[in-house]
């Protein structure tokens, strides 16, 4: 199975669902880029419910005199707001969601570099993130980057789909368990991660038994 899905910051389990299913993916470089997406934003577990994690960005706008009009941006142009210490936001709010989870200490080094790095580009960091959570899971998978934009693609199973938040209301994933479970009722569909620091070695084998 082909599919095309977009690079997404720390994708949901809808997305890797996909992926775990899949013998090879097209990336989506040539789409423009979407507000409140997870193409910038990803959930964790928190003890209060399912936290957004959101990586600022850089808008272009353009004018005359007095006005200001949002311009379109292609997603692999966008660039990051690295004005705001987000990354060492994320990461100290990652580690206390997940600190105690059981796999957690043994991904920790191999998720710090990734905070303290720069990135320019929210696309590269995109990549990054995916090119991680791949070698985690042990993913043998071919990859590949689209040349063109393509509406409606023929030989692809097109799951670009997957980026929207709406699209986050109606998938189910089977209930694991969670660390933060106590303090509330199973949380569905959160970023890979979440899945990741509680499973470890059995997150691939989950995946491939969930149903899209």
């Amino acid at each position: 199975m082909h599919i095309l899905i977009h690079p997404l910051y720390f994708g949901s389990i809808q997305q890797f669902t996909a992926i775990a299913k899949a013998t090879e993916i097209t990336f989506e470089m040539h789409d423009n880029f979407q507000k409140q997406t997870y193409r910038n934003r990803t959930f964790i577990a928190t003890p209060e419910g399912p936290l957004l994690l959101n990586i600022p960005i850089k808008h272009t706008s353009k004018g005359k005199r007095g006005t200001r009009e949002r311009v379109h941006q292609k997603y692999k142009e966008v660039r990051i707001e690295n004005d705001f210490p987000w990354q060492r936001e994320h990461w100290k709010s990652i580690q206390i969601a997940y600190r105690s989870s059981p796999f957690f200490e043994f991904f920790e080094d191999d998720f710090a570099p990734l905070y303290e790095k720069k990135f320019t580009h929210l696309m590269d960091f995109n990549l990054e993130t995916f090119e991680l959570i791949k070698d985690a899971l042990s993913i043998d998978i071919k990859i590949n980057q689209s040349n063109s934009y393509v509406i409606s693609p023929e030989e692809l199973i097109d799951y670009r789909k997957f980026v929207s938040a709406k699209n986050n209301t109606t998938f189910k994933n089977t209930p694991y368990t969670q660390v933060l479970e106590k303090h509330h009722d199973f949380l569905p569909n959160l970023s890979v991660i979440d899945l990741l620091f509680n499973e470890g070695t059995n997150a691939l084998s989950y995946l491939e038994n969930q149903s899209l």
